[in-house]
């Protein structure tokens, strides 16, 4: 068993090795400034290509994925309802729920959901 491991961490490492040397070998062109800066029309670009972004609406999208993961998470408690009695799955659901408008009134107390700037 231990001999097998160690063939296939050779192997393995043969084949990193193989493919790094073909993708240095196969490279159809050279990367230089002109290749490497954004293309408009063929002229200078007039400013960077790095616009600022609003915070506020940064704040918005990770709140949004906070609360979508958790919406995730409470999805498999429908089949949990299947396997155990009423009353845990009841419990549960509400302790859920309490955390996620904890969650939301912290968000809230912090000035995330404020737009007066």
């Amino acid at each position: 068993m231990k001999m097998l491991i160690i063939l296939f961490s050779i192997i393995t490492l043969i084949m990193i090795i193989l493919t790094l040397i073909l993708n240095l070998v196969s490279k159809k062109s050279i990367a230089d400034r002109e290749k490497s800066s954004p293309f408009e029309c063929g002229f200078d670009p007039k400013n960077s290509a790095r616009l600022p972004f609003s915070l506020q609406f940064f704040l918005i999208a990770v709140i949004f994925l906070i609360f979508d993961v958790e919406i995730a998470l409470l999805l498999p408690l429908i089949i949990s309802l299947q396997t155990s009695n009423l009353f845990n799955y009841s419990y549960l659901t509400i302790f859920f729920i309490i955390i996620l408008i904890l969650g939301l009134y912290h968000e809230w107390n912090q000035g995330a959901l404020n737009w007066s700037n």
